[in-house]
C-alpha cells in the first residue's frame, strides 16, 4: 500500500525536460548572429594567414639564397619552377607555380649542371594567390660574394613582387593593404611591405 503511494508520489513530481518552441527560436537566433559575425572574421584570418605565409616564404628564400651563396662561395639562384617538387627546373612563367633555390655553379640561372643541388623548393601556390613581378622577372641570382648579380644574360631579375589574393590592394585592418609587396635591392636584400600607395605604384594587383 505504502509502496503504491510512494510510486504515485514520484510520478506526480516527475518533470518533463526539453525546449519550448520559443526557447528553440531564441537559440537559433543567437547561433545565427554568432555565425554572421564569426564566419567573415574567420575567413579574413585565413586569408591573412595564407598571404602572409607566402610572402614570408618568398622573403626567407632570398635570405637563404644570399647566406648560402656567401657560405659556399658559389652562385645561388632563385627561380620560378613549373615543377618545383619534381624535376625542379627553371622556366615557369611566374612564381604562382612555385619556385626553387639551387646552387647555380655555372651561373647560367638554369638548373641542370653537375652539382647544382636544390637547396629549397616551394610548392605551387594556393589558387587564390598570385605573384606579379617587375617585367615578368622569374629569377634572382646571387654571386659567390653573397651579393646580387643583377640582370643575367639581359634577362630582368626580380626587383619587386606583388602578392595578392581576391581582396586585391584593398585597405585591411590597421590601414595596411591586404596585399603584400616584396622589394629586393640590387645587392639582394629583401623586404616585405604593406603600403597601399607603394603597391599601387608597382602596378597593384591583377
Amino acid at each position: 500500500m505504502f509502496e503504491n503511494h510512494a510510486y504515485i508520489a514520484r510520478m506526480a513530481i516527475k518533470h518533463e525536460s526539453g525546449f519550448t518552441l520559443y526557447e528553440l527560436l531564441i537559440t537559433m537566433l543567437v547561433i545565427g548572429i554568432v555565425l554572421t559575425i564569426g564566419i567573415p572574421s574567420f575567413s579574413e584570418f585565413t586569408a591573412n594567414s595564407r598571404i602572409t605565409g607566402t610572402a614570408n616564404d618568398l622573403h626567407s628564400s632570398f635570405q637563404l639564397a644570399r647566406s648560402e651563396a656567401a657560405r659556399a662561395k658559389a652562385p645561388v639562384t632563385i627561380c620560378a619552377s613549373a615543377d618545383p617538387m619534381g624535376a625542379a627546373t627553371c622556366g615557369a612563367a611566374s612564381f604562382d607555380s612555385g619556385w626553387i633555390i639551387f646552387a647555380d655553379l655555372n651561373g647560367d640561372i638554369q638548373r641542370g649542371g653537375a652539382g647544382e643541388n636544390v637547396l629549397r623548393a616551394h610548392p605551387t601556390l594556393d589558387t587564390t594567390l598570385s605573384v606579379t613581378t617587375n617585367a615578368g622577372a622569374t629569377y634572382f641570382s646571387f654571386a659567390a660574394s653573397g651579393l646580387g648579380r643583377g640582370d643575367v644574360g639581359g634577362l630582368p631579375s626580380i626587383q619587386t613582387a606583388v602578392i595578392c589574393d581576391g581582396r586585391g590592394n584593398s585597405v585591411a585592418a590597421g590601414g595596411n593593404s591586404a596585399a603584400r609587396f616584396l622589394v629586393v635591392t640590387p645587392i639582394g636584400r629583401a623586404t616585405v611591405l604593406r603600403d597601399v600607395g607603394q603597391i599601387a605604384g608597382a602596378g597593384g594587383c591583377p
